[in-house]
């Protein structure tokens, strides 16, 4: 699954810590969704989506295949 979670954190001028102290997992889990090493929980991408102010759907998406 692929997701553009670090461009939209950045663009909101939030850092990884910022995010994982509002949604109460550790920064390296964060990371690891940044760099599509962890596919969160639904309810976590939830979360995650409204604190971006943005929708799942507009976060995550299927790897495209060529």
């Amino acid at each position: 699954m692929r997701n553009d979670i670090r461009a939209r954190r950045k663009a909101l001028g939030l850092r990884q810590e910022d995010l994982s102290e509002r949604l109460g997992v550790t920064r390296q889990t964060i990371n690891a969704i940044e760099n599509d090493k962890y596919d969160p929980t639904l309810s976590l991408a939830f979360k995650l989506a409204n604190l971006l102010e943005t929708t799942v759907y507009g976060r995550f998406g299927p790897v495209s295949e060529k």
